[in-house]
Parts: C-alpha cells; structure tokens; sequence
C-alpha cells in the first residue's frame, strides 16, 4: 500500500515507517542489552504501553527535524498508535487513517491474548523471561501461541473455505494421536514453525501487553469514549471488514459516532469480505481508493 500512485503515494508523500519499541528487529526491546548488565533485559524489561511507543515515535520525528505529519496512518496496533498520536500530539498530525482497530481491545480478544502469554509463560525453556543465555528457547509455547494468535486473525467462514475438513492423508492411513490429520492442523503448525524462527518470545509478550492496556476511554475520558475523543484535530478514516472479530466494526462505529457527536470530521468503511481480521493485510486493492480519496480531500 506504499509506492509510487499506491494508497500512500510516494510521489506526493514522504513516508516515514518506523520499529516497535519492545520489538526484536532494531528499536529497544527484550532481548536488547541492559547497559548495567551488558546481558539481554529478559523480563526486567519496563512494561510498555501504545503511548510509550508513540513517544518514541515523536522523538524519533524531533532528531529528523519534522514537526508535522500530513498523516499517521496504521493497521490493529498500528491503528491505536494513529488514535495515541491525534489524542497526544493534536496539533503534529493534521488526518489519521486506522484500519481494523479499535478504541479498546474486547473482553474475547483479551481472553485470547492471556491464553497466548499463558502458553509461552509455562514453557520451561521460558526461564522467567532469562532464556537468551540459556543456549534454548521457548519455542513450544511461542508456537502454540502463534497457532492461537493466527485463528484469531482469521473467521470460521475464511477457515471452512479454506480449509474444509480435509484430511491430509487417504482414508485408510492408519493415525496417530500425535500426528496433524487435518490439512488446518498441519497449516497451524507451519505457521507456528516459521514464527519461532523469526521472532522473539518476549516481545510477543509485552507486544500482548501494550494491545490489552490500550483503552482511550479509561486512560483519557474516565470511562467516557466521547471525552478521550474531544483533543482529537486531525480528520479521521476508519476501516473496518465485516467478519473481523477481533476488531469488530461496531469499534469503529463507536468512534465514528463519538467524534460525529464532538463536530469532528470522520469518515467509516466496512468492507464485506471473509478474512477475519488478516483483511486489512489481504483487501489492500479495495483500501486504497478510500485512501487515496481521503487524502486528496485533506490536501
């Protein structure tokens, strides 16, 4: 979605994007150094939230010498961060464009989060957080926790398509308890299989963290939407995809509805398509005109 006369044109825009603080691939995470130690934080690592990334986001503007952004623009997590950035910083960003996200995460996506940490959590290779030095890594849990992590991007009806009940082998191959008999079975544990491998266990975990702590009501309104809403500046695009449960559309309906009642320019889409939540990743060809569309009238 960025390039050259993409959603986000790089012929009419700078596009800035940045690492994660608490991520595994170059900004400040877990597995970093501890400059008193010299050994990985682990988990002595200071628990993050949406808004501690956001700051560091704008710290990272002040060294590029930019003040103001013509947009902040992101997908789940990085949708909160686009709400943080108009909440925090009202007068640096002039529109935000937040894509399958949320005001709060629900209660079943909580739920699912600490079922995700607990597996990690209880894999022995896990050492409290210290396994860096350790020559293992937990990556049972981590896997398990990928496979848990990944149903939750997707529906039941994206799965059935997809899917099925096909089996992987002819009916009369003799099982075992141990084995994936269902093609489901053995795509979950590919994708558990190449994760391990490419990310870091702690960071999953206060990644998890920083998702069920974000909630604008409580951390700005006193329990009121409408009240976190009212610093908001910037004009505001949201999407959302009908079969999305973990960010259900009724969340961007609720900030649609908030920011309509403050006199705040907002615009929401809910596109029907049946990918669950991985439609934001996969529904780039119909998010591009909304896109393109709103930052033109912005300009």
């Amino acid at each position: 979605m960025i390039g050259p006369g993409k959603a986000f044109d790089t012929e009419r825009f700078f596009v800035i994007s940045t690492n994660l603080l608490g991520g595994c691939r170059g900004t400040t995470g877990p597995s970093s150094p501890d400059p008193e130690t010299g050994r990985p934080y682990g988990s002595s690592f200071p628990v993050i939230t949406v808004a501690d990334m956001v700051r560091t986001e704008r710290a990272l503007l002040d060294e590029l010498g930019i003040e103001r952004l013509a947009a902040v623009a992101g997908g789940s997590l990085g949708g909160m961060q686009a709400f943080e950035w108009a909440i925090t910083y009202p007068n640096h960003v002039d529109t935000i464009v937040a894509i399958a996200s949320t005001h709060a995460l629900q209660p079943q996506g909580v739920a699912w989060n600490a079922i995700a940490r607990e597996a990690i959590m209880r894999d022995p290779a896990w050492r409290q957080g210290h396994y860096y030095e350790s020559g293992e890594r937990p990556t049972d849990g981590m896997g398990v926790a990928r496979m848990i992590g990944h149903i939750t991007y997707l529906s039941a009806p994206g799965l059935a398509d997809k899917f099925e009940r096909r089996l992987q082998f002819a009916d009369d191959v003799r099982y075992t308890i141990t084995e994936p008999e269902f093609e489901v079975e053995s795509y979950l544990r590919h994708q558990a299989a190449s994760f391990v491998n490419r990310f870091d266990a702690n960071t999953y975990l206060y990644t998890s963290r920083a998702l069920t702590y974000f909630d604008l009501a409580r951390q700005y309104g006193s329990g009121s939407l409408q009240r976190a809403l009212e610093r908001i500046e910037a004009r505001t695009l949201l999407i959302a995809f009908s079969s999305d449960w973990l960010y259900p559309p009724s969340g961007s309906r609720e900030i649609e509805k908030a920011l309509r009642a403050l006199g705040k320019a907002v615009e929401c889409h809910v596109i029907d398509a049946p990918y669950g939540h991985d439609c934001f990743l996969l529904e780039e060809a119909r998010q591009t005109p909304m896109i393109r569309a709103f930052l033109d009238t912005a300009s």
